[in-house]
């Protein structure tokens, strides 16, 4: 083959520090565009990101050269900067840990709705079970006794 060909579709997610309640609903859809500004400024594609309270969720697309670590260093860096400036919340940060889930092209529009309904789901799971469920259908194990 003469050419390169990916399809590098994540979905990803992270929370606040400790699971705080410190996405304020007046200023998290501006949280979420600057997020998906983020994503594009570090060279890949904002398909999609939402969330509640205490985290967020993005679909995402990335190039080969994306180092999924580096990727997700600079985009919590720079969002948490941006929220302690621009919305004055000087204590915000952002959990240390992730997930970041590759998706099927296939089921692309599936995640995104799923996304785009957060609010709605979390009124019937928690962030904990939620995440858990994801990990495991994806195929990864977790020790519960270090989940947080």
């Amino acid at each position: 083959m003469s050419s390169t060909y990916l399809s590098l579709y994540y979905h990803i997610i992270f929370p606040t520090k400790d699971r705080e309640p410190s996405i304020h609903p007046d200023w998290r859809s501006r949280l979420h565009d600057y997020l998906g500004g983020t994503v594009n400024r570090l060279g890949g594609q904002s398909l999609v990101v939402g969330g509640t309270n205490d985290h967020v969720h993005l679909l995402v697309q990335l190039n080969a050269t994306h180092c999924v670590a580096d990727f997700m260093r600079e985009l919590k860096k720079a969002s948490s900067s941006w929220i302690r400036a621009e919305i004055s919340c000087r204590t915000f940060a952002w959990q240390k840990g992730y997930a970041a889930l590759t998706v099927s092209a296939s089921i692309v529009p599936t995640v995104r709705r799923y996304i785009e309904n957060q609010q709605e789901h979390h009124r019937k799971m928690s962030f904990r079970e939620e995440v858990l469920t994801l990990l495991r259908r994806s195929g990864v194990e977790v020790d519960e006794r270090f989940f947080d």
